[in-house]
């Protein structure tokens, strides 16, 4: 399981204050949930493809074209700036928090939280973004990363079969469904589990080093435990980096 992304990944990209950016309350109140024109969408597409390919700075380039108070253009940002490791992330995800993508930013803060270790912050926002948006496979699956971080076992168990039923075809919840079963030495089950999600034998040995990680105290409690998410570093494979 060596493809699995790790929230370690998210160590890289965690986001602070402001800098210089518009107050929250500021962004909160302009932002526009309204359609984007033919012209937007076809700009929000293409960038949405170079973010996809791996050309974050190109991606957002082009999103910088379009008009600041539209809450489809802040996501992308957000994410892109998240992805980037650039503090700007942070200010945008709280823009949304009002707005028809309130769940993405509680999601975004979240990761963002998760990524400087604070599993209770991202806990709390990552449940928020669950109630908000509850058939999201991707906030469940990152739900069950913190829980997991916080050895909740049977609370991770919850949120990773709850995101493979909602989509099938997502990897990550499996991985991490079978890290906390091999962390649990319940080798039966998760021997099932990578054979109906198809895993790779590689995406298994990752599964088992990161439960091995997860066994090991001074590794869980002092930087918390990587475990894989959908938040990925910048070297991540494009199936990942997809996701906002």
């Amino acid at each position: 399981m060596k493809a699995l992304i790790v929230v370690a990944g998210l160590l890289l990209l965690g986001g602070c204050a402001s800098n210089g950016q518009a107050p929250w309350s500021t962004l909160t109140s302009s932002t526009s949930c309204a359609k984007l024109s033919s012209e937007q969408e076809l700009a929000v597409n293409l960038a949405d493809e170079m973010v996809n390919d791996g050309k974050l700075h190109a991606g957002l380039a082009n999103l910088q074209n379009l008009p600041e108070n539209l809450a489809e253009v802040r996501v992308r940002k957000a994410r892109v700036y998240r992805l980037l490791g650039r503090s700007e992330a942070e200010p945008l995800y709280r823009s949304l928090l009002n707005s028809c993508l309130a769940a993405e930013g509680e999601h975004g803060l979240g990761q963002l939280a998760a990524a400087r270790g604070d599993n209770g912050l991202a806990q709390a926002h990552l449940q928020r973004a669950s109630k908000l948006a509850p058939t999201d496979e991707k906030i469940r699956n990152d739900l069950g990363v913190v829980y997991l971080n916080q050895l909740r076992l049977e609370d991770a168990r919850f949120e990773f079969l709850t995101a493979i039923e909602l989509k099938q075809s997502y990897p990550l919840a499996a991985m991490n469904l079978v890290t906390l079963l091999l962390y649990q030495d319940n080798w039966k089950q998760a021997s099932e589990v990578v054979s109906q999600a198809g895993l790779t034998p590689q995406q298994f040995a990752q599964a088992q080093a990161r439960a091995e990680e997860l066994k090991v105290p001074s590794k869980t409690t002092a930087k918390g435990t990587q475990v894989a998410s959908g938040s990925p570093p910048l070297q991540a494979a494009a199936t990942s980096t997809q996701e906002h």
